[in-house]
């Protein structure tokens, strides 16, 4: 975790991927529209590619929040993924996602799993099971000592509370239908293990120890942005973790990149290829090139993506090296 000098004095990555090789690459049909609801977060990991932390004070309005329901509806977009920061601390989640549910979309609640614990967060466990909300929380290790080393003190004991409370409500048990993922993040300049074998030790490491269920895990890749590649510059190591990226780089996983079926939606309504150009600020493509200006979601209601060119940069290689990375874990 960082202390406040060092979240706010990151160094800017963008102009440290903004040449790239990176293949082009073209959009599909959009069924994923992710929405990032605000930076605001009641903790400050140190692998946030979003520097989110408990002194940003961004939020989605409601207004904002009544286009993202414009659009989902008039596009008929079958999954609305929320995130942040911690996106429960908008005062408007709960309203957005029962009338995204009401619309027919499937919601994920991309959640830190502490935030349960938070004192204005009452009800929200039960709110999401009655809702049959998705979650996808974050829980970079199943070791104490790893997981409050990168995301502080004590934020193990409360996941698992957490998860334990969730597990409680139907969450993670088998015939549910109340689904329950788990996010894993390296703790540092390695590309994730197999998905596969990591995912049966979290079983038996949290089952064993813990008693608590879960459905997958995703293992998501750092990326070379924000707060993470801040923290690569500072200690000399951002060109050799993007050797690394580069040098695992596996063709195959273009076909499967998030980009090609999702919109990413920032907290004031500007639309992204992804969350991590989001957080670059690099508008979405139009035409064929890369916009002079933001574009709304409101200008994109009733239009069709398809075929639209993907704006990639040196940090695309986060999503394709090895087994590939991607909001849904990996993609080989």
């Amino acid at each position: 975790m960082l202390n406040a000098n060092q979240r706010d004095h990151l160094h800017a990555t963008l102009p440290l991927v903004e040449v790239t090789d990176f293949p082009a690459l073209r959009r599909g049909a959009v069924t994923t529209l992710q929405v990032n609801l605000g930076y605001k977060c009641n903790q400050a990991c140190l692998h946030c590619h979003v520097n989110a932390g408990p002194t940003r004070t961004e939020l989605m309005s409601r207004e904002t929040v009544g286009m993202v329901l414009g659009y989902l509806g008039a596009n008929r977009i079958s999954t609305l993924d929320i995130t942040g920061g911690a996106p429960e601390l908008n005062p408007h989640f709960r309203y957005l996602v029962a009338a995204a549910r009401r619309i027919g979309a499937k919601v994920i609640d991309r959640c830190n799993l502490t935030i349960l614990e938070e004192a204005e967060m009452d009800g929200l466990a039960p709110f999401l099971a009655q809702e049959q909300v998705e979650i996808v929380a974050s829980l970079p290790c199943y070791l104490e000592e790893n997981v409050d080393r990168q995301r502080g003190k004590g934020v193990f004991e409360k996941s698992v509370r957490g998860l334990r409370r969730l597990n409680a409500l139907g969450y993670g048990k088998a015939g549910s239908g109340l689904m329950l993922n788990l996010v894993y993040n390296p703790q540092g300049t390695s590309l994730p293990p197999p998905q596969g074998a990591l995912e049966a030790d979290y079983r038996k490491r949290l089952g064993e120890g813990y008693g608590i269920e879960f459905n997958g895990l995703f293992t998501l890749t750092n990326m070379p942005i924000q707060r993470f590649g801040s923290t690569l510059v500072s200690k000399g190591q951002f060109n050799d973790y993007m050797r690394l990226l580069r040098g695992a780089h596996r063709q195959e996983n273009l076909e499967s990149v998030m980009c090609r079926s999702l919109l990413s939606v920032d907290w004031q309504g500007f639309v992204y290829d992804c969350d991590f150009n989001q957080m670059l600020g690099l508008p979405l493509a139009i035409g064929g090139r890369r916009s002079a200006h933001r574009v709304q979601l409101s200008d994109l209601i009733g239009q069709d993506l398809q075929d639209n060119a993907i704006v990639v940069k040196d940090h695309c290689y986060g999503c394709t090296a090895g087994q590939g990375s991607s909001c849904g874990g990996a993609l080989a």
